[in-house]
């Protein structure tokens, strides 16, 4: 296999440098819908982020269940499964994080992001605990006219654009 001119071995140490430093980190708490995180995995790669899950999550995500839902890119996605929200949180210690929430009044595109950010979303149904919406700062979507929520994964789409738009524009130009 090449890709775009490179070997596979070249291939495989981009990859390789690119799971020790992404751009930015996608995190989902507790996620429900597995078309969603599905979803989600093919956008990080897109985008050049780590997708964090945390569990308890409402799907199976080993080899057979991702199979069969078809998500034969899964292999590739960096990611990283957290056992608990306490490990998530340590995790988290000392890092940019922005959480993603319909109570918030801060618009996120209000607000500027570094290198490494964390973008931090609640489970489809629920959101987040009160208490996780005390440890980090909670931004929201705008929207011209104030419906109750986006979809989990359009809502991380939209971020992760944005984060992407500003932390690396060159790599949205036009291929040529």
């Amino acid at each position: 296999m090449t890709i775009r001119g490179t070997t596979e071995g070249k291939a495989k140490e981009q990859k390789e440098s690119h799971r020790k430093d992404p751009l930015f980190h996608i995190a989902l708490i507790h996620p429900e819908i597995p078309q969603n995180t599905g979803n989600i995995g093919r956008l990080s790669l897109g985008v050049g982020a780590r997708l964090h899950l945390v569990k308890p999550l409402g799907f199976d995500i080993t080899a057979k269940a991702v199979r069969r839902a078809g998500l034969d890119y899964w292999k590739d996605v960096d990611l990283q499964v957290h056992e608990s929200i306490h490990d998530f949180l340590q995790w988290t210690e000392g890092r940019e994080c922005h959480l993603f929430s319909t109570k918030a009044t801060t618009s996120f595109s209000d607000t500027t992001v570094q290198k490494g950010t964390v973008i931090i979303f609640g489970a489809e149904t629920k959101g987040v605990s009160p208490e996780i919406h005390r440890l980090f700062s909670s931004v929201q979507i705008p929207m011209f006219q104030r419906i109750r929520s986006y979809n989990l994964s359009n809502s991380v789409a939209i971020a992760s654009y944005f984060v992407a738009q500003q932390l690396s524009p060159l790599w949205m130009s036009p291929k040529t």
